[in-house]
C-alpha cells in the first residue's frame, strides 16, 4: 500500500523483504538495476545496510528491527531514517514504551516489570489484582505475546506460552471501547491527526474499524485526538504513528500502545480520507506538505480478511462476494500462502451514513468463514422493518416529542421517513419533566450520527428551542394542537426563538411536512434524496390532476371528497 502511494507520486522506492515476489515487490518494478529490491530478512544487519546504501531516506514498516544497525547507519554523513531509530527502540520494548509515555504524563494504566518465574507472577497478582494482562516486552504483534492471567494457577502456563521472554504486566482495564487515532508528524514537527475510530478485535487481531468514532460523549473524539497527538510529540522523527487506546465508561482514555508506522486501524483512510495514511507517511518523511486528514465520506468501515485455514480459495471466494457490494473496495495483499490467523487482505466499505455502511457490511460478515450470528447482531444488525414501530440503531433523524399524547401528530413524520427509507429513532423527551434527558439527548445527537431532529411539543412548547440551544444540528419544530388555544400558543412559542437559536417551524400538527423537510435537509449530503423528493412531488401533482379529471367527469354535486 505504501508502494502504490509512492508510484502515484513518482517516488522511487526499494524494499527489503524475503522473496522476489513479496507483496510490495509485486506493486513496484524497479526503474533501473540500481533500484532493484533486496531479497532478505528485515532483521539481517547486512541486508539492512545494503538497503540503506541504495536510498536517500530509510523507513520501516515493522518495528521489530535491529535498532543498533539503524543507529550505526544514522551516523553516516547524509543518512536519513524516519522514524528515528531512538523512537523505534523505545516502542519495540513495550515496557520501555510505557515508561516513556508515563514520564511524559501520557495516560497509561498501572504496569509492572515481571520476571519469568512463578513467584514474580504471584507478586504481580497481589499488586495488580486478578485478572491482569501479562505481556512479552518484545516481538509481540497481533496479540501474540499476550496472556490474560485470571488465576494464579496459570502462572507456569503463562510463562510457557510467552516463550520465557522478558515480561511485564498491565493492570486489567475494563474498557467500554477500543479506539485508535492515526497521527502523522512532519520533519519540522508539525502534527496532524486522523479522526478517532472504534476498533474491534477478534482473537487479539484487529477485526473491524468504524470511522468516525460514535459516542454519546460529544467531546470524546477530540480528547482522543489530543491524547494521541500529545503522545506522538514525545517521540523523534517523522512519519505516521498508530495510537491504540482504551475508552472507559466514564470517558477517561488510556493509551494501550503505539506503532511507529502505518497501522491496520488506518487502512480505511485509503478510501475514506482526503489523504491516505500511506501518502501522508511519504509526505512526512520526504519533507513535503502534509495532506488533509479529513474524512471525505460520512461513514466508513474496514474489515480485515484473516486466514481461517490454509485454503486460499476461502480468501478468493470471499473477495468475490465483496466486489458485489456497493461502496466496497477490496485489497488483497498478494501473499503466496494462506494460514490461520494471517492477514490476507482487507476491505473498506464507505457510505452516506452509518446505517448504509452497516447494511453493506452485513452480507460480508455473513460470508466470512469465521462469522457468527452474535457478531452480526453487534456490528451489523438487521434494520427494523418499515412500520415496525422500533427505532433504528444507526439513525440519521431523531423524532422526539414532549409527551406520548403527541404521538398521533408525530407519526406522519415517521411514515414519511419510512417512505424515503431514512433511518430514524422516535422517543419521548420532556423539556420540563426530564430536563437531564433533554440535555444529554441534544448534546450527544451529533456525535451519535444524527443529522437533524424533529421535535414536537404542545402548550409552552419549549422542547424544540431547548434542543436547538444545545446542538448544532438543524431542528424542526412541530407545534402540537392542545386542549386550549388550538395550538396557536405552541406555534408562537416555537417561532419566537431568540437570535442565534434557529428552529425551522411547520404548521400546527404538521408532522408530515416536518418529515419532508428533514428529507430535504438530508438531501444536501445525500443527493439521491433530491431525486426521490422530485418523484414524490410528481406523485402529488398526479393526484391533483386525477382529482381534476374526476371532478370534470362526475361534476361537483356528485364528487365525493375522501377524508
Amino acid at each position: 500500500m505504501l508502494a502504490a502511494s509512492a508510484a502515484l507520486l513518482n517516488v522511487d522506492i526499494v524494499f527489503l523483504d524475503v522473496g522476489e515476489n513479496s507483496p510490495a515487490k509485486q506493486i513496484v518494478s524497479p526503474r533501473s538495476p540500481s533500484l532493484a529490491h533486496i531479497d532478505g530478512s528485515f532483521v539481517d544487519p547486512e541486508k539492512i545496510k545494503a538497503l540503506a546504501s541504495k536510498v536517500d531516506i530509510l523507513t520501516v514498516e515493522i518495528e521489530h528491527v535491529d535498532t543498533s544497525v539503524l543507529e550505526e547507519i544514522q551516523l553516516a554523513p547524509g543518512a536519513v531514517i524516519h522514524p528515528s531509530p531512538s523512537t523505534v527502540k523505545i516502542i519495540q520494548d513495550k515496557f520501555i514504551q510505557r515508561q516513556h509515555l508515563q514520564s511524559h504524563q501520557c495516560p497509561v494504566s498501572e504496569f509492572l516489570r515481571v520476571e519469568s518465574n512463578v513467584a514474580s507472577i504471584q507478586q504481580t497478582a497481589e499488586t495488580l489484582g486478578l485478572p491482569f494482562m501479562l505481556k512479552s516486552r518484545t516481538l509481540a504483534y497481533d496479540g501474540r505475546g499476550n496472556f490474560v492471567v485470571r488465576d494464579i494457577a496459570q502462572a507456569e502456563e503463562a510463562i510457557s506460552a510467552l516463550g520465557n521472554r522478558p515480561l511485564y504486566a498491565e493492570k486489567w482495564v475494563a474498557f467500554a471501547k477500543e479506539i485508535a487515532v492515526m497521527v502523522v508528524r512532519s520533519t519540522t514537527g508539525e502534527v496532524r491527526s486522523y479522526p478517532a475510530v472504534e476498533t474491534v478485535h477478534k482473537d487479539n487481531i484487529c477485526h473491524l474499524v468504524f470511522a468516525p468514532l460514535r459516542s454519546r460523549d460529544p467531546h470524546v473524539a477530540i480528547r482522543a485526538q489530543n491524547v494521541a497527538e500529545a503522545a506522538v510529540k514525545t517521540f523523534q522523527g517523522a512519519g505516521v504513528f498508530g495510537v491504540e487506546m482504551f475508552l472507559m465508561e466514564d470517558g477517561f482514555i488510556y493509551i494501550n500502545e503505539i506503532a511507529p508506522r502505518p497501522h491496520n486501524s488506518g487502512h480505511y483512510t485509503i478510501e475514506a480520507c482526503e489523504t491516505s495514511q500511506y501518502e501522508n507517511h511519504l509526505r512526512a518523511i520526504l519533507s513535503l506538505p502534509l495532506g488533509s486528514t479529513s474524512l471525505k465520506v460520512p461513514s466508513a468501515a474496514m474489515l480485515n480478511l484473516i486466514g481461517a485455514s490454509s485454503n486460499m480459495a476461502e480468501v478468493t471466494n470471499f473477495a468475490s462476494e465483496c466486489i458485489k457490494t456497493d461502496g466496497c473496495a477490496v485489497h488483497l495483499y498478494g501473499k503466496s500462502e494462506c494460514r490461520k490467523g494471517r492477514k490476507m487482505g482487507h476491505v473498506t466499505i464507505v457510505g452516506n451514513s452509518d446505517s448504509e455502511v452497516r447494511s453493506r457490511l452485513r452480507p460480508l460478515l455473513k460470508a466470512l468463514p469465521s462469522g457468527s450470528t452474535e457478531e452480526l447482531a453487534l456490528y451489523a444488525p438487521e434494520a427494523p422493518a418499515q412500520g415496525s414501530g422500533f427505532s433504528h440503531k444507526y439513525p440519521l433523524v431523531g423524532v422526539i416529542m414532549g409527551s406520548d399524547s403527541d404521538l398521533p401528530v408525530m407519526l406522519p413524520a415517521a411514515r414519511i421517513l419510512d417512505r424515503f427509507k431514512i433511518p430514524y429513532e422516535l422517543t419521548i423527551v420532556s423539556a420540563h419533566r426530564t430536563p437531564n434527558r433533554l440535555v444529554e439527548y441534544a448534546r450527544s445527537a451529533s456525535s451519535r450520527g444524527l443529522r437533524t431532529i424533529i421535535a414536537g411539543a404542545g402548550g409552552a412548547a419549549h422542547l424544540p428551542g431547548m434542543v436547538a440551544a444545545l446542538t448544532a444540528l438543524p431542528v424542526i419544530g412541530v407545534p402540537v394542537k392542545g386542549s386550549s388555544l388550538d395550538g396557536v400558543d405552541s406555534l408562537h412559542s416555537i417561532v419566537q426563538m431568540p437570535r442565534g437559536i434557529p428552529v425551522a417551524t411547520v404548521a400546527i400538527n404538521g408532522g408530515m411536512n416536518a418529515g419532508l423537510l428533514a428529507v430535504r435537509i438530508l438531501g444536501a449530503g445525500i443527493p439521491h434524496l433530491f431525486a426521490d423528493i422530485d418523484t414524490y412531488s410528481r406523485g402529488l401533482e398526479g393526484e391533483v390532476i386525477a382529482k381534476v379529471e374526476k371532478l370534470e367527469e362526475v361534476g361537483w354535486e356528485k364528487y365525493e371528497v375522501k377524508r
